[in-house]
This record gives C-alpha cells, sequence and structure tokens, in this order.
C-alpha cells in the first residue's frame, strides 16, 4: 500500500510540478502571473480533435502517430504562447502589473470561448493511448504504466529544463532577465528573445500537461484547464514566487499531500479532501508567507 501511494504521489506532484513550472518561468522573467496558462492547456487538449462544426477547420493532430503526435502538440502549445506573448502581452510589457493581470484574464476567457464556440460545451471522449492504462507489478503494488511514463517524463524534462538553463545562451539569458532585467538588457540581453523564449517553454510544458490529462481521463473539456492552474499558481507561491526549484518542491509536495488525504481520510471526509489540502497551504503560508524558496527581489521591468 506505501508503495502504491509513493506512485500516486510523485505521479500527481509530477504534473503539478510541471504545471507551475509553467507558470514560474513567466513569472521569473516579466513578473507576470499568468491567468490563461490553463486555456493554453484546454487548447492544447482539443488541439487533438476536429471542431464540431464547420466554421474553421483543424488538423486533428489526434490523427497523427505517437511520436508525430507529440512533437506537434508540443509545437502547438509552444506557438501558441508565443503568439499570445506577440498579441497581447507585448503592447502591455510596459504597463502596470495590474494590467498585465488583468490582460491574462481576458485572454483566458477569449481562448475559453473559442473553444465553446468551435467545440461545443459537452466534454469530448478521447481514446489516446488506451494501452497505457494497463497494470505493472512492481513488488506489491500494481501501478499503471501510464503512471510510470509521467514520472519518467517528469524527471526527463526536469533535468533537461536545468541543462538547458545552466548551460545554453538563452537559458542564461533568462536567468539573468529573472535577476535584473533591466541590467540584462544593459549588458546586451534581448528582451523579445528572452521573453519569447519563456513563452515557448512554458506553452510546450502546458502541452505537456494537456498529453498527461488526456491520457489519464480520456475526455476534452473546454474548462478542464481551470483546475490544475488554480493548483499550479498555489505550488508557485508556496514554493516562492519566481523561484523555479520552489514551484517543483510546492508541486511535488502539493501532489503527495492530495494523495495522503485521499487515502488516509475516512470515506465521509474525502470530498472534503481540497478543503484539507488548501488548509495545509495556508498553514505552510502562515509561517512562511515568502515561499519555501524565496526568490530575489523582485526587479522593475524596463
Amino acid at each position: 500500500m506505501s508503495l502504491q501511494l509513493l506512485f500516486d504521489a510523485l505521479s500527481l506532484g509530477g504534473i503539478y510540478a510541471i504545471a507551475a513550472l509553467g507558470i514560474a518561468l513567466i513569472f521569473g522573467v516579466m513578473k507576470l502571473v499568468n491567468f490563461a496558462h490553463g486555456q493554453f492547456i484546454a487548447c492544447a487538449v482539443f488541439a487533438l480533435i476536429l471542431p464540431s462544426t464547420d466554421a474553421v477547420a483543424a488538423l486533428g493532430l489526434g490523427l497523427l502517430p505517437t511520436p508525430l503526435l507529440i512533437l506537434a502538440i508540443l509545437g502547438f502549445g509552444a506557438g501558441l504562447a508565443v503568439a499570445a506573448e506577440a498579441l497581447v502581452f507585448r503592447p502591455l510589457r510596459n504597463a502596470s502589473p495590474v494590467a498585465l493581470m488583468v490582460g491574462s484574464f481576458a485572454l483566458g476567457v477569449a481562448l475559453q470561448n473559442l473553444l465553446l464556440v468551435l467545440y461545443g460545451g459537452r466534454p469530448k471522449a478521447i481514446s489516446l493511448w488506451a494501452g497505457l492504462v494497463a497494470p505493472v507489478r512492481i513488488g506489491p503494488a500494481e501501478v499503471p504504466l501510464l503512471q510510470l511514463i509521467v514520472i519518467a517524463a517528469v524527471i526527463a524534462i526536469l533535468l533537461a529544463l536545468g541543462l538547458m538553463l545552466k548551460r545554453s545562451r538563452l537559458g542564461l539569458e533568462m536567468r539573468a532577465a529573472a535577476a535584473d532585467f533591466g541590467m540584462a538588457q544593459l549588458l546586451g540581453v534581448r528582451a523579445n528573445r528572452v521573453i519569447s523564449g519563456a513563452f515557448a517553454l512554458s506553452g510546450a510544458l502546458a502541452a505537456v500537461v494537456a498529453l498527461v490529462m488526456v491520457a489519464q481521463t480520456g475526455v476534452a473539456d473546454v474548462r478542464m484547464g481551470g483546475q490544475i492552474m488554480l493548483i499550479a499558481f498555489i505550488a508557485t507561491v508556496v514554493g516562492g514566487m519566481g523561484s523555479l526549484p520552489g514551484a517543483v518542491a510546492a508541486g511535488l509536495a502539493i501532489g503527495a499531500a492530495s494523495a495522503l488525504l485521499q487515502a488516509g481520510l475516512p470515506d465521509a471526509a474525502r470530498p472534503f479532501r481540497d478543503a484539507f489540502l488548501y488548509a495545509l497551504v495556508i498553514v505552510v503560508l502562515l509561517f512562511r508567507p515568502q515561499g519555501l524558496f524565496a526568490a530575489a527581489d523582485a526587479k522593475p521591468r524596463v
């Protein structure tokens, strides 16, 4: 039972960590909480199927072979995020943080209503990689193959992202911009390149979450990004705004706490699991209001 619980915690926490990373990347560079991130996830999900209306044609990426499907969805998520940055956030770059926040809310509402127009409000069934639900015996536990894949993918993504931030030119520029955007520009860092790169990475991470959610639930719903966006934002706050290691640690911790509560609460109390989870979050923030890994003081954008 403890081994099964460990895999549940790692799988769920990994999803939350990836979602929180997508938010933390944008906040680290632009000091913007992108509340449209949940709609990026939903859009990546619906890119897998054809719309229910003939008004706009779509690719229906779910028809592609698996390797091409994964690459196409990652590219779709990155492209959507970069387009949103160029069309919505770039004109507001020198605006106040409140204007940026309102812009992200407006973008999220616009994307959700676009999905409603194209696909309707009813959830859609998607049969994607049905064989991944087959159990795999590891010692005394039977773990779905999808959980093992999710855990391995999360580890690979975190390692690759860490290497990119430490070794590549774009990663070094992103870290410099997160520390002091104005000074980074004076030293030759190009703002458009860094911000577009951060949005591309964030959109690709949203696409990863979308693929995992579809494989787990087999359902596409225009509102499906809202709940994971809420938890990812909480993980970003608990980890420390702008701290990438903090976002990962808090996402894993929230996933572990959720799995433990689901297993440990009495049957009558399980419907209130989220209430207990958010109470734990409040307790953590009472003792660590700056987050588990407080980032350096935010510098004003130039």
